[in-house]
C-alpha cells in the first residue's frame, strides 16, 4: 500500500516548545500536512475524532490522559487508527507499554526528520517503524517472554501503578506508600492520578473496589 500524496499528521506533546517544533518540523517536509495539535492525551482523543488524521504523533508522558490510554482507547474507538508513540523514553517498559496498547510506531525525540517521514510513510502503508535505538529492547522482551510489562494488567495499568493500586487497597495512606515503595510522597500522588484516570477512578473507595474486581488486591 503506497501513502498518500499527502500525510495528515496529529501531534499530542503536553510540553509547548516540543509540540511547536514538531509542527514546525512536519511542516517543513513534503507531503505531510499537520491538522491539529493536542496538549494531552484527553484533547489528541477529541481532535483525532474531529479531524480524522492518518497517523497520531503521540508522546507517553501527558497529564489528564497518557499517551499509552490514549493510544489504547483511539485503537479501541478505530482499529485503523495509526499511532507512532514519540518520547524521550527509550526503556524497555515504555516501548512494551506503547506497543502493547497499539502503536505502530516508537520513535524517540531525537529522531531526525528524515526518520519520522520514514516512520510516518511506513505506518500508513500498515508496516511497523521502531527506532532501531529501541529495537532490541523488544527481542529482548520477546525471547524472555516477558508477559508481565503491563500485558496482562488491565487498562493499560503499568507494574507500578498496579502495586501501588494493591497498597491502596490495604488501607495505606500516600505517605505510608511511599515508605513502602521507598520513593517520594509527591511520586506517589503521580502514580495515583494516572491509575484513577485509567481505571476510571474518582476516589479511593472506587479504586478499592476496582483493585478486588479485577485480582489486584493482595
Amino acid at each position: 500500500m503506497s501513502p498518500p500524496a499527502t500525510i495528515r499528521v496529529l501531534v499530542a506533546d503536553d510540553q509547548r516548545v516540543v509540540r511547536e517544533g514538531l509542527v514546525l518540523l512536519l511542516e517543513l517536509l513534503g507531503g505531510i500536512e499537520v491538522v491539529g495539535a493536542a496538549a494531552d492525551g484527553e484533547q489528541a482523543m477529541a481532535l483525532a475524532a474531529d479531524l480524522r488524521p492518518d497517523v497520531v504523533l503521540m508522546d507517553l508522558r501527558m497529564p489528564r490522559l497518557d499517551g499509552v490510554a490514549a493510544t489504547r482507547r483511539l485503537r479501541e474507538r478505530d482499529p485503523g487508527v495509526r499511532v507512532i508513540a514519540l518520547t524521550t523514553y527509550d526503556d524497555e517498559h515504555s516501548v512494551m507499554e506503547a506497543v502493547r496498547a497499539g502503536a505502530r510506531g516508537y520513535l524517540t525525540k531525537d529522531a531526525g526528520a528524515e526518520e519520522i517521514r520514514q516512520a510516518l510513510e511506513a505506518v500508513v502503508r500498515g508496516e511497523a517503524a521502531i527506532d532501531p535505538a529501541v529495537q532490541h529492547h523488544l527481542l529482548d522482551a520477546l525471547a524472555t517472554g516477558a508477559p508481565a510489562i503491563a500485558g496482562t494488567l488491565p487498562d493499560g495499568l503499568t507494574p507500578r501503578e498496579a502495586e501501588v493500586l494493591s497498597l491502596i487497597a490495604e488501607g495505606l495512606s500516600n505517605a505510608e506508600i511511599a515508605h513502602r515503595l521507598v520513593v517520594s510522597e509527591a511520586t506517589v500522588k503521580s502514580h495515583i492520578n494516572h491509575l484513577f484516570t485509567k481505571i476510571g477512578a474518582r476516589d479511593r473507595a472506587q479504586a478499592v473496589t476496582y483493585a478486588y474486581r479485577h485480582d489486584l488486591a493482595s
